[in-house]
């Protein structure tokens, strides 16, 4: 397959490419095709952006995981614009282009997350959860109002020609992006422990189980919509606390308070006092199987 990836020098980008280099042939879209040449390698084509194509003819399948990261900076207003609109203008863009096309690629892999759900009790829900308006009591809630948008947009080119996949993505697990290696000093320190009441959901996902799924996504044509790239083993705050303490052999005992954290962090504390357990449903009835269903094992494969 001729195939067009954003987001490729991310966490999950550079893995991907990785995995896919070997049976297809990639365009990498980029703001730094030189620096993008450097960490991917030669072999790939480089776009540094969509204004000199006028459709998607020469593509099989897109790939969208573009996005200004959501934990890496305060929540200010200027963040919050750039969060959005790097996800929103790519994605408009990607569907209009395929839109345009008399050819149109056989399938978009637009990427999401969890947070569409907004914030939920500990009942385990997955892709029938209905959502819902954007209402005046939900229109604070950031990760609903940033998703909600991009799916539309994404979910605007599937037609009879282009199949549009979904992923709603939860904490992906690896040591080398995401936050589990921010989480990683002080759990070494032995000063982790659970946030605020330790019973919000944790929907997580094994970083190779996440390109596993893409791949999946990718090569079943039966597969369109939305599917949740989470475990089908969600745990709480505290659940996932003990267990990464235990991988490191450290004690995981100190709380931090919501107070605190909101104090440090303002409003994107609320990735980490509010959550969801999230269920794979559609992956799994589809025929997709976890290599790391279970969090102690996912733990152990990363943790030496």
């Amino acid at each position: 397959m001729k195939i067009l990836i954003t987001g490729a020098t991310g966490f999950i980008g550079h893995q991907l490419v990785r995995v896919l280099s070997h049976e297809h042939k990639l365009t990498i879209l980029t703001r730094s095709p030189a620096a993008a040449h450097h960490q991917l390698g030669a072999e790939h084509q480089y776009l540094g952006n969509l204004t000199s194509l006028s459709d998607f003819n020469e593509f099989d399948a897109v790939i969208n995981l573009a996005g200004e990261p959501i934990a890496n900076k305060r929540w200010s207003d200027k963040q919050k614009q750039l969060i959005c609109q790097s996800r929103w203008d790519i994605t408009s863009r990607i569907a209009e282009l395929i839109k345009a096309s008399d050819n149109p690629p056989q399938v978009l892999i637009s990427a999401s997350a969890v947070g569409i759900y907004g914030r939920q009790s500990a009942q385990p829900i997955d892709e029938t959860y209905v959502l819902s308006s954007l209402d005046d009591s939900t229109t604070q809630d950031f990760p609903l109002r940033i998703c909600s948008h991009w799916e539309e947009l994404a979910l605007s080119a599937q037609s009879d020609n282009t199949r549009v996949c979904i992923m709603r993505t939860g904490l992906v697990l690896g040591l080398s992006g995401g936050a589990l290696a921010k989480m990683l000093l002080p759990f070494k320190l032995g000063l982790g422990g659970p946030i605020g009441t330790g019973q919000q959901g944790m929907s997580w996902i094994h970083q190779d189980d996440q390109i596993r799924l893409i791949s999946f996504l990718l090569n079943q044509t039966q597969c369109q919509g939305i599917f949740n790239a989470t475990a089908p083993t969600p745990v709480s705050n505290y659940k996932f606390s003990k267990l990464l303490g235990r991988a490191l052999k450290r004690p995981a005992l100190m709380p931090m308070p919501a107070i605190i954290l909101r104090l440090l962090l303002g409003d994107m504390s609320e990735l980490l006092t509010q959550g969801q357990y999230v269920l794979p449903t559609k992956a799994e009835e589809a025929g997709f199987k976890f290599t790391y269903p279970e969090l102690e094992q996912a733990f152990a494969s990363l943790i030496d």
